[in-house]
């Protein structure tokens, strides 16, 4: 008896995890529907023509918008078009080109580092895995992610502030999940790896205009009744 109680309270664990798998499977098909059908084209706001002026746009928008951004990046594109010649440059030049971003001082100083690493190891080409992007001056985890989804289209996660809090309030993430690496494995674990640099930018962009930080505009989102904060109000 002992033996068969044993295996009875393993069937009923397991059947109570595959349920909490396929309820999991069953949220994910469904927001992924949903983002398919509401924005069917999904992409970075950040304006560039190549993979270096992305580069220089993504470490410039670290905590700050890409509305910012694509205000200054014009000129400093036309002046600094390739990595030698922000390479050439200083920060103290690059400085004032970039003076209304946040932490300008820094950033200042990685983009001339960054410009010349591309030079002296990279042959001036922006690389392409994790491991070589984030020994750029500037360029951590996050930033490495967003090159490598958006301009060599790998399944790479980004996790910025609006995809930590939009994957948890939608629930595609659990609370143990506390930091942006452990919401990017579990995000790469659910999505399908064909659409997990479109699902990046759903994630970004849905937090940017509609599950905004103080006031989530819930009444005009395609997913309420579905995400698991607006099933928390419901009766």
């Amino acid at each position: 008896m002992p033996k068969d109680k044993h295996l009875s309270e393993n069937i009923s664990y397991l059947c109570g995890k595959d349920f909490i798998l396929m309820r999991k499977k069953e949220l994910y098909d469904k927001v992924i529907a949903y983002f398919e059908q509401a924005m069917p084209v999904a992409e970075t706001e950040l304006n560039y023509g190549n993979p270096f002026e992305l580069l220089i746009a993504v470490i410039l928008s670290a905590q700050c918008t890409d509305k910012r951004v694509n205000l200054i990046t014009p000129p400093l594109f036309r002046d600094f078009p390739t990595p030698e010649a922000l390479a050439s440059s200083t920060p103290e030049v690059i400085f004032e080109y970039i003076r209304s971003v946040s932490y300008p001082n820094n950033k200042a100083k990685h983009l001339v580092g960054m410009a010349q690493m591309l030079v002296k190891d990279f042959q001036s080409e922006v690389p392409g895995t994790l491991e070589e992007l984030v020994k750029l001056p500037g360029v951590g985890r996050k930033t490495a992610n967003v090159i490598q989804s958006v301009v060599f289209n790998k399944a790479a996660m980004a996790v910025d502030t609006h995809v930590f809090r939009v994957s948890h309030r939608i629930g595609l993430v659990p609370k143990s999940c506390t930091t942006p690496l452990s919401v990017e494995k579990h995000l790469m674990k659910h999505f399908p790896e064909a659409i997990v640099p479109k699902a990046h930018h759903w994630l970004i962009l849905h937090g940017r205009y509609v599950c905004v930080a103080r006031k989530p505009k819930c009444e005009q989102c395609g997913l309420n009744g579905i995400c698991a904060e607006s099933l928390k109000t419901k009766p």
